[in-house]
């Protein structure tokens, strides 16, 4: 009983954040408004399960305390011209049409493929797992794991029954990926504001996965960059590592180099900023039930005219069933070792 009671505890609860400002429903598409520059107060996260474990999630919770999809109930977009009332002296007003939030899933330099569990209720942080096992990225010589902080814009997704104009492939059914280049390891479920600067085409089996490049608004080095131009300038080999990683990731599991859209060609921000737009309109869609979305679960708090909106408290007993399956698990688990 004793270990039970510890295995219980260590599968218990992890809170990172803390609340800044309150936060209210959202109309389809709408953002949250005036408010900081430092997204993660406005967000929090909560662990379930062991890290590493098939049955580890990561929750997230508004500033209220009220569990969210970060997949749908996260704002795309950053449209503050002001903090706490005072202009912002960090960017110019320009700039904020350029901001997005960036859910970070894997923190650079690691392995462990972390991703937003979309065909799960409220979306949380998992580990990968494929033919039973978890999935860890190879290091790619000379790197150690992920070469940025990895994650993905929220309320965005690559409908894989449209046809992408520019690739030819439809979208690979995910949010769109984002590598943020800045200077600091950011932790996984952290919520940080964006810059845009670029894209990649990456296909993948015949699927369109757009890479977005960005970096973080309060990186020490945001103020230098703009546009992809920008990269190359102030981090010279970034792109051809970035380009060379995608390239070759998959060939340690016995799978052939992936291929890109326009010869590997980093497309610049006004580029990426319509592929941004074109992911967006596809997810409310998804989330107004005006396409078939398969197996993604769409269930949100925040977008309060979707049909698939539900209350704080149906939310809540979505979290709780999954802590009784995972704690009738580990019952199972220690009837093996009396």
């Amino acid at each position: 009983m004793r270990a039970l009671l510890q295995l219980l505890r260590t599968s218990g609860i992890r809170r990172a954040g803390a609340p800044a400002v309150a936060a209210a429903r959202l109309p389809l598409g709408a953002s949250a408004g005036p408010g900081p520059r430092r997204a993660m107060a406005l967000y929090r996260t909560e662990e379930r399960g062991q890290p590493h474990s098939p049955d580890y999630r990561l929750f997230f919770k508004n500033v209220a305390g009220h569990y969210i999809s970060p997949f749908h109930d996260i704002p795309l977009k950053v449209d503050s011209q002001e903090e706490n009332g005072i202009p912002t002296k960090r960017a110019r007003n320009d700039e904020y049409e350029n901001l997005f939030n960036m859910i970070v899933e894997v923190p650079r330099w690691t392995n462990a493929k972390m991703e937003i569990a979309t065909e799960e209720p409220l979306n949380p942080i998992k580990q990968d797992v494929k033919n039973g096992k978890l999935r860890y990225v190879a290091n790619i010589f000379p790197h150690k794991g992920y070469i940025w902080n990895y994650g993905a814009l929220p309320q965005t997704w690559e409908d894989p029954h449209r046809k992408d104009e520019s690739t030819d492939c439809c979208g690979d059914n995910d949010p769109i990926d984002v590598c943020e280049i800045g200077s600091k390891v950011l932790s996984r479920g952290e919520v940080v504001h964006v810059k845009i600067l670029g894209i990649l085409a990456l296909i993948d089996q015949g699927e369109t996965d757009w890479k977005l490049i960005a970096i973080n608004m309060n990186d020490p080095e945001a103020s230098k960059f703009h546009d992809i131009d920008d990269v190359r300038k102030y981090k010279p080999g970034y792109l051809e590592a970035t380009l060379n990683w995608f390239r070759f990731y998959k060939i340690p599991e016995g799978k052939p180099e992936n291929q890109f859209a326009f010869n590997g060609e980093f497309k610049n921000k006004a580029f990426a900023l319509e592929v941004i737009k074109s992911t967006h309109e596809c997810w409310k869609s998804l989330l107004m039930k005006k396409c078939d979305g398969g197996p993604i679960n769409c269930t949100n708090v925040q977008v309060c005219d979707s049909p698939f909106h539900c209350s704080q408290e149906e939310a809540r007993s979505l979290v709780e069933s999954f802590i009784v399956v995972e704690m009738r698990l580990l019952s199972s688990i220690l009837c093996l070792f009396p």
